[in-house]
């Protein structure tokens, strides 16, 4: 089955899924999700890379970690966990964090994806998102039912069950943790877009409502080597319901910034 749970190794207090050899590629997931969110991502690029999809602190069979209040935080738990440079892949929140390092620890990456950021939130999007933290109180498991149709409308699907079965089984106070990180930060900034030196692209979905668009090529126009992708058809979870663009955009970019 595509969702089925996979082995981990430890890697400083970070547990990961690893697969392939050869150059680095660091899969970072989103709030509320576990590293088999990358399972597509990592059997299409596990065949000419050494793949790390880890889990973030307090997600899939990572320990909750005191005092993680900033995108850094998570940034230097991701920082500790792999050795030498790579490219850095973040979703959602992994995308922040993905950015935060390609911005402060520029030896460390060699190249930054970011799929479905999020750019200078209107005010609107904001307090939506802000009032949604708000409302966790970091020991019961949060109703997914909001998050799952942001994600994929009312529909059923098996990526939708997957993504139910991680929301209602990722620790309470790690989500809590992530989820207020993630509504209370804006998202890169532009003065950090504009000194990023790697490669970066930005990519999201035609129909996502949140990391729009618009976001993806106004942060691509800032960065001196980004460019934007816009997936067709596509929403939030375009790493599980459109692996086939996203795997061909993966590989054609880590062709470039790996070799």
């Amino acid at each position: 089955m595509t969702w089925t749970i996979q082995r981990r190794f430890e890697r400083s207090g970070l547990a990961a899924i690893e697969a392939g050899e050869g150059a680095q590629i660091v899969l970072l997931h989103g709030v509320g999700l576990r590293a088999e969110a990358w399972n597509r991502q990592i059997d299409a690029l596990s065949g000419q890379y050494h793949v790390i999809a880890l889990d973030m602190p307090g997600h899939g069979g990572s320990a909750v970690r005191q005092n993680m209040t900033g995108v850094s935080d998570y940034g230097d738990a991701v920082l500790a966990a792999f050795e030498g440079p790579a490219l850095i892949v973040g979703h959602s929140m992994g995308a922040m964090i993905a950015l935060d390092l390609a911005a402060r620890a520029p030896q460390r990456v060699q190249g930054v994806v970011a799929l479905n950021a999020i750019f200078e939130r209107s005010s609107a999007a904001a307090e939506a998102v802000q009032n949604r933290a708000a409302e966790l109180d970091g020991v019961t498991v949060a109703d997914p039912t909001g998050a799952l149709d942001r994600w994929f409308g009312p529909e059923m699907s098996d990526d939708r069950e997957a993504c139910r079965e991680w929301l209602c089984s990722v620790t309470p106070s790690g989500y809590k943790a992530a989820y207020t990180v993630f509504a209370h930060d804006p998202g890169p900034r532009r003065e950090a877009l504009s000194a990023l030196e790697c490669p970066a692209l930005f990519v999201t979905g035609a129909l996502e409502p949140n990391s729009t668009p618009a976001m993806s090529e106004a942060m691509a126009a800032l960065t001196p080597k980004g460019r934007a992708m816009i997936v067709p058809d596509a929403a939030h979870m375009m790493p599980m319901t459109h692996p086939e663009e996203v795997n061909w955009a993966l590989l054609e970019f880590a062709t470039e910034v790996l070799s």
